[in-house]
């Protein structure tokens, strides 16, 4: 084990893993009351550009991207992030907005020093995402929402909960099976129950409005939760907005990853 003490956080390493054959380091940033455990995959080719940072949806972990994280690898160190509560990061004392978890997350970055990543988000991610864009935009200049939440048709949580049953018969039966332990035995239902409003009241029109940051919206062709004509109006909000769709559904990570990392490869050059 090994360990960094900073100013602002504590690092600590202390496992590696791999997906496929690429291989990763975890490690654990503490910010005050609340931390995160961090998956770094080390680019595997020389780097053509910037590097990505992954932030996960509500419920899940940053396993959801494990093919995505594994095909960026060609074009930069990737990081993917279990945000304050999710996945193997400890639970908050406190109720975490999605302006909290935006701040956690730009303090990551600032820490990191990382040269202006790509910063991409899935689902609820994707408010994180464009919330860190609007409040950090001397740190994030290149920001990716997968499968933006919620279109306004579906903030409620009869509606949202419907969209989710219909999608996850969908899934294939891997990502089914790990949302559902992710939500059950990660996350847990008493935090689900403290996020989901944060959810369903973000108005991602309203936040797009203030991101200045180049952005690109992409969307599964066969997701229900996402409906494609409300993503590509979501896409005219932003100042500089580019819109594409590929195949799968809401986790389309996994049914399409060399695509969707060919797409933000292509994004960080814009």
């Amino acid at each position: 084990m090994r360990g960094t003490r900073h100013t602002a956080r504590e690092e600590v390493t202390y496992r590696t893993g791999h997906v496929g054959t690429v291989d990763y380091y975890t490690s654990r940033c503490s910010f005050g009351d609340s931390s995160m455990v961090v998956y770094r995959f080390p680019c595997t080719r020389e780097k053509t550009g910037p590097d990505f940072v992954l932030v996960h949806g509500i419920g899940v972990s940053a396993r959801s991207y494990g093919p995505t994280a594994a095909a960026l690898t060609e074009h930069g160190d990737v990081y993917l992030l279990d945000l304050p509560g999710y996945g193997r990061s400890p639970r908050p004392d406190r109720d975490m907005g999605i302006a909290d978890h935006a701040r956690i997350v730009g303090r990551f970055l600032t820490d990191t020093d990382l040269a202006h990543p790509v910063v991409v988000g899935h689902s609820m991610g994707t408010q994180v995402v464009a919330q860190l864009a609007a409040s950090f935009p001397d740190e994030v200049d290149h920001i990716a929402l997968i499968a933006p939440v919620m279109a306004p048709s579906a903030r409620s949580i009869h509606a949202a909960a419907a969209l989710l049953l219909r999608n996850g018969l969908r899934e294939p039966p891997r990502v089914a099976s790990e949302a559902v332990v992710d939500y059950l035995f990660r996350a847990g239902i008493p935090y689900m129950i403290q996020q989901t409003p944060h959810l369903l009241t973000t108005d991602l029109e309203e936040l797009a409005s203030q991101v200045a940051a180049k952005t690109l919206v992409i969307c599964g062709r066969d997701d229900p939760i996402v409906p494609l004509e409300w993503a590509r109006g979501l896409t005219d909000c932003f100042t500089l907005g580019w819109f594409a769709t590929v195949p799968g559904p809401h986790a389309s990570m996994f049914a399409a990853p060399q695509l969707i990392a060919d797409l933000l490869d292509e994004h960080a050059h814009r």
